[in-house]
């Protein structure tokens, strides 16, 4: 006779989450790790009491402030634990389940497992509508959770409690491949949470999911393998799966053997340590001058564990060869084949191994770009630290990022999302540790640093953590500052006051828009946003939030502020506003498409155009 447990639906769900683990290489792990949750009628009498029921010390909860908030601190934790264990999001229907969206996109574009578990209408329609409820005239069985099926590699709603065990398992399928991962949504009708259901019992018993390493084809190792060994001038780019799949290792002895330079993607960063004799850098847009030198003179490039996004192709004008042919290291098929490049489908650590043993005794001279990094590492200390603390005058953006290379440590973390911020740090952070770089440019979203700051520090309580956050950034969502002082998580945001969008305004100007709505200013009577700056006080704001407030106004008083926050044992904020740079910032050679106007009356903008054109000639499809 089967023996059963009477749970209700909601009750059924989070037991079932507490007994599930990853393992891989033998190490193992909670996949679900908590469940952030803010409540509301979809689900205060479903989900939450089957959390108070539970015990935080079975299953942790934290009250979230923003929807969205709550997907990115879960995508900061799970990118901390290569993608092995997570976190769900718990929401009421309606405004609750919608703000789940942009953090949705996010963990799929970058292929980082969530678990979203939004409220839903009434499933027997006792009270129709209900609060909140979207009417679909044409389609009675739609509710506003159907947003959330574009953005989400797994989506059910759950209408009757029998469908609720073999979802589940689908969705920790979804949750615990490398390949098909993202966010993974159930969504959860208020009433069929509450409803209980007679479960058997070996649902609840622990459950592993072992996440393997698959190993590449011996036929495509082969090509791969002697398509290298013809190459005059190869080149390794390498993205996030190299982080992700600890494979760092691998590709430092791979490198080392072989001579290959390494290049960088934004993810990828830190796959070498930035001193390793084979590290070039960051590539595309954002990149270094020596990475980019390379790619335009490489004849074979093995992208591993990259999906080619057009800031790391330089929108398909940077890799110039004739001749160039692409091999690409990849678990997911989807990305391998991409740059018509031959296509090595493996885990990137196995795959890196495999092709070492394979190019044995094979080795390249690529030391002429050793002058280069030698020149790009000199131009980095001159736009780090340019004349020591430069006096009283405000730190530029680059001299911030100067200040906080000299006071971290090399397991320490910095995080960062959006704005100026990603291509400083991309051209110019020198990475010492594989999980200290933490920028998220797959989505490149405003918002993310605070949450994922707390995130990061949950999965890694032993490292400092540092979110650097413009000031656009931090306006757009600074709410789960309350969260990390009511938890005490212990996170140091360094807030940048640059006074508006200081990317877009950069961007703007280049492509003739003439930074028109970047500046966080009053109007002036032509209607532009072109007064005084707006006396905004963020560092008051972070204050009042609970966070302790530390005000640098030079060099060196960011430099001891940065010190102490880091010393101290509370959530801390360091506020800086920054003046110009020194003007003398080296380009990293690279150009981005972006659109600009065909026609306009206004001179700027006829001037970019022509620019545009120029460089579109370079652009190129490789076949």
């Amino acid at each position: 006779m089967t023996t059963t447990v009477r749970l209700t639906v909601a009750q059924a769900l989070v037991r079932f989450l507490t007994v599930q683990h990853t393992e891989r290489d033998g190490v193992r792990r909670r996949l679900i790790a908590g469940t952030w949750g803010i409540f509301g009628h979809g689900n205060v009498a479903g989900v939450g009491q089957a959390l108070l029921q539970t015990g935080h010390d079975v299953m942790p909860y934290y009250q979230g402030r923003n929807e969205q908030a709550m997907v990115h601190a879960s995508v900061g934790f799970a990118r901390m634990n290569n993608r092995l264990s997570t976190m769900a999001c718990t929401t009421s229907i309606g405004p609750g389940a919608t703000n789940l969206v942009t953090g949705a996109a996010l963990a799929t574009i970058n292929r980082v497992p969530v678990l979203l578990l939004p409220g839903d209408v009434f499933a027997t329609r006792p009270a129709d509508p209900v609060l909140q409820q979207l009417e679909v005239p044409w389609a009675y069985d739609v509710s506003v959770n159907d947003t959330l099926r574009p953005v989400s590699r797994y989506f059910d709603r759950i209408w009757r409690p029998e469908m609720l065990a073999p979802s589940l398992l689908q969705a920790m399928r979804v949750l615990t491949d490398p390949v098909d991962t993202g966010a993974v949504t159930l969504a959860l009708p208020q009433d069929v949470q509450a409803e209980a259901y007679d479960w058997p019992a070996e649902l609840f018993e622990q459950r592993i999911w072992h996440v393997r390493r698959p190993q590449p084809d011996a036929a495509a190792l082969h090509e791969a393998a002697e398509l290298l060994r013809s190459a005059e001038r190869p080149l390794i780019v390498a993205g996030g799966g190299v982080i992700g799949s600890e494979a760092t290792d691998a590709l430092r002895e791979f490198a080392a053997a072989t001579g290959i330079p390494v290049a960088e993607t934004q993810a990828g960063k830190g796959s070498l340590r930035f001193d390793h004799p084979r590290a070039l850098g960051g590539i595309g847009h954002t990149g270094t001058a020596p990475a980019n030198a390379a790619a335009r003179e490489a004849d074979v490039v093995l992208g591993i564990g990259t999906r080619w996004t057009d800031f790391t192709t330089a929108s398909n004008s940077l890799f110039a060869h004739p001749d160039v042919r692409f091999v690409n290291l990849n678990i997911t098929a989807f990305d391998a084949h991409k740059m018509a490049g031959t296509a090595l489908v493996a885990d990137a650590r196995s795959g890196i191994e495999a092709l070492t043993a394979a190019l044995t005794g094979h080795r390249v001279d690529r030391s002429r770009h050793d002058r280069g990094v030698a020149e790009w590492q000199r131009a980095t200390d001159a736009v780090f630290r340019p004349g020591g603390d430069a006096g009283d005058s405000l730190p530029s953006q680059t001299q911030v990022l100067g200040a906080l290379e000299e006071v971290l440590q090399d397991r320490d973390v910095v995080i960062n999302a959006a704005g100026s911020l990603p291509g400083d740090l991309h051209k110019f952070w020198r990475s010492r540790d594989p999980k200290q770089y933490h920028v998220e440019y797959g989505y490149s979203c405003m918002g993310y640093e605070i949450p994922a700051a707390i995130g990061v520090k949950l999965a890694a309580p032993d490292r400092e953590v540092f979110a650097l956050v413009g000031d656009g950034t931090y306006l757009m969502l600074p709410t789960e500052i309350v969260t990390a002082v009511q938890e005490g998580v212990n996170i140091n945001l360094v807030i940048v006051q640059n006074h508006g969008y200081a990317s877009i305004g950069g961007l703007s100007d280049a492509v003739g828009a003439e930074r028109y709505g970047t500046a966080y200013r009053f109007r002036a009577p032509d209607g532009t946003f072109t007064g005084d700056p707006l006396p905004v006080d963020l560092a008051a704001n972070a204050a009042s939030l609970g966070l302790d407030v530390l005000t640098a106004r030079t060099v060196k008083e960011l430099r001891e502020a940065l010190a102490t926050a880091r010393a101290s044992d509370r959530a801390t904020a360091v506020y800086v506003e920054t003046g110009p740079g020194t003007g003398g910032e080296p380009a990293s050679g690279a150009w981005w498409d972006v659109a600009v106007a065909e026609v306009s009356d206004r001179p700027p903008a006829r001037r970019a155009r022509a620019e545009y054109e120029r460089a579109k000639r370079g652009q190129r499809h490789h076949l």
